[in-house]
């Protein structure tokens, strides 16, 4: 999947097996390591194979923050070189152009512009709940609170919803400079704080809210008034998003159902209340979702240790990608009743 070519430090990279995660992983390692590359191949097993419109707003966003020569940037492309040059702070704005994610867009981006000279601040217009991709509430709320721990000085806000497929949401971060990464060591929850439930609800019937409401609060065993209804009106388009979460001493884990065309209501809240059910169920630290997004952040600092969930695909091909750009190796040791330990170290 990965080589690194006899006649040049360009590296080789399959994007066949991985989808827009392969790519946007490639293009922040290459921003902050300086490493070029070739991807082929890109999102080769999708139905729509090439680079799609979000895809395509993450690669000219990097080619922007850090001066980057870039080939292969078209709507459709399966190829893709990317050279990049130095990260530059700055005030940018990007705007994807459909209900594409914004938060992917703004985790392609993070790594680079807290290794930029100065503070840096991004607006991003496009969706900011979509299917397949982190809520904003899950940056603000779980990846983001585990980052600070490791030294990074990084907010965020919504500054109006977006959902498919109209898109319009805006999301605005600032980020300073890192000082200095520090190792994480994430092995227990700590106290429940707290159990919560939101429905985000925009120019839809009433009545679809409350039946996630009452197929959630079944599936978890909740009082109903444990989850708090709210208006996302500000939204250009309807939209609906279940958001179910747990609150520890040490982590925090959201659950997301999103509504879509031909998906009932109960199917959305089911799937949402199973997912944070199963986390709930077991000992490990961090749910399988936020795992994927501390990868890169751990190899960054050098090290560090989280306990998890099954691994995904996602999970295993980050691992692979990241060792092929950074010295940095993941050792994965299964432990009691299914969870895996994950432990970042200097590579050889």
């Amino acid at each position: 999947m990965i080589a690194r070519t006899q006649t040049s430090s360009m590296l080789q990279i399959s994007g066949e097996s991985g989808g827009g995660q392969l790519l946007r992983s490639a293009l922040s390692l290459s921003m902050v390591t300086g490493q070029p590359f070739r991807m082929t191949n890109i999102r080769g097993k999708r139905p729509k194979p090439g680079l799609m419109r979000q895809h395509l707003t993450c690669v000219k966003a990097a080619a922007e923050v850090c001066q980057a020569a870039v080939d292969g940037a078209d709507l459709g492309s399966v190829e893709l070189v990317f050279s990049p040059g130095r990260i530059q702070a700055g005030d940018y704005a990007f705007n994807i152009g459909s209900g594409g994610s914004t938060t992917l867009v703004l985790q392609t981006l993070l790594p680079a512009l807290l290794h930029a000279e100065g503070v840096s601040t991004l607006r991003i217009e496009g969706g900011t709940h979509n299917p397949m991709a982190p809520p904003f509430e899950f940056l603000n709320e779980c990846f983001l609170p585990v980052l600070q721990r490791m030294g990074v000085e990084a907010e965020v806000a919504l500054e109006r919803h977006g959902f498919m497929q109209a898109g319009g949401g805006v999301l605005t971060a600032t980020m300073a400079p890192m000082k200095k990464w520090k190792k994480l060591k994430l092995l227990e929850r700590g106290d429940l704080q707290q159990h919560f439930g939101r429905v985000l609800h925009a120019h839809l019937h009433g009545g679809i809210a409350q039946r996630e409401i009452s197929t959630a609060a079944k599936v978890l065993d909740w009082p109903e008034d444990r989850l708090e209804l709210r208006d996302a009106n500000d939204s250009v388009g309807p939209g609906n998003a279940l958001l179910l979460g747990a609150r520890f001493a040490n982590v925090c884990e959201i659950s997301t159902g999103i509504a879509q065309m031909g998906k009932s209501a109960e199917a959305v809240a089911t799937g949402a209340a199973k997912g944070l059910k199963s986390y709930l169920a077991s000992e490990a630290a961090v749910g399988v979702h936020l795992a994927d997004q501390l990868l890169l952040p751990l190899a960054l600092a050098g090290g560090g240790e989280f306990t998890t969930l099954t691994l995904s695909n996602h999970v295993q091909t980050s691992m692979m990608l990241i060792e092929s750009f950074l010295s940095v190796q993941f050792a994965v040791n299964e432990q009691a009743a299914g969870v895996k330990h994950i432990a970042v170290r200097p590579g050889k």
